[in-house]
């Protein structure tokens, strides 16, 4: 039997694309088949109506499109044998941080031309607001990206870039929740500080997080206008921003972003 979409590790963001496929009709679950070494995560899958196996090659032999759902430092060696067992015609496409196109196409191996796409997803994928950015290998074609879009836009948006701006792709978006998540995380810390009971603190900060996203999303207003137009002189927002500014959180923000930048291109050293 031949499956549309193999999936080589079967964490939580390929959780995210299963789930998107599968409530969007883009795939039937009986078109999917995942592997994953951890009993528990084969458990989940299974109960999402998804084959799940424990062989690599099991899933490559038998698969359309192969999605490389691993860790960058587990690339390699998921990567070992697939080659020999994998159909020249199969489409890669590659969600680790840092793995270069050329990279998965070495490791693959055989003389053969492969077709792989570097994407880059990101967590928002599993409440169906993820963003995507995607790059072409050297012998992906158009179809190939139209064939990866479908699979990502069932619960994200997706974004083409050229393959040297992936990092900057996984730095901004990639990482991004966690520092958004980090932010929130100190807001709900000082409400408690200050009097708060957690379950308020959680609720203003969070609601708050989420309006002010929305207003991101649906306003003609840059974020720095957006800013301006909460931040009355001399008032409690100017504040705080101005306390922030004098202490460099601004440039803190911007470094970090680019220490996310460098830590891929490590990973695919």
């Amino acid at each position: 039997m031949t499956y549309s979409l193999g999936i080589l590790g079967a964490g939580n963001m390929a959780e995210a694309i299963v789930r998107g496929v599968t409530a969007r009709g883009v795939l039937r679950n009986d078109q999917i088949l995942a592997a994953d070494p951890v009993p528990a995560r084969r458990e989940l899958f299974q109960f999402l109506g998804i084959r799940a196996v424990e062989s690599n090659l099991e899933v490559a032999r038998q698969s359309d499109v192969l999605l490389l759902s691993v860790k960058p430092q587990m690339m390699a060696a998921a990567l070992a044998g697939i080659g020999e067992v994998a159909s020249p015609e199969t489409l890669v496409i590659s969600i680790a941080a840092g793995i270069s196109t050329g990279f998965i196409e070495k490791h693959l191996g055989q003389g053969k031309a492969w077709r792989v796409i570097r994407t880059m997803p990101n967590t928002p994928m599993l409440v169906g607001e993820g963003i995507v950015g995607m790059a072409a290998g050297a012998h992906a074609t158009k179809a190939d990206l139209g064939t990866a879009r479908r699979i990502f836009e069932s619960a994200a948006e997706v974004v083409e870039v050229p393959e040297d701006q992936i990092d900057t792709v996984t730095a901004v978006s990639g990482s991004g929740p966690a520092y958004f998540f980090l932010l929130v995380e100190q807001m709900i810390k000082a409400g408690i500080e200050l009097g708060l009971s957690p379950e308020v603190a959680h609720k203003l900060a969070t609601k708050t997080a989420l309006g002010a996203a929305k207003m991101l999303t649906t306003s003609t207003d840059s974020p720095a206008e957006l800013r301006r137009k909460v931040t009355s002189p001399k008032g409690t927002t100017y504040e705080a921003i101005t306390y922030m500014e004098s202490n460099n959180l601004p440039q803190i923000i911007v470094e970090a972003v680019k220490a996310a930048q460098r830590r891929g291109r490590e990973l695919g050293q």
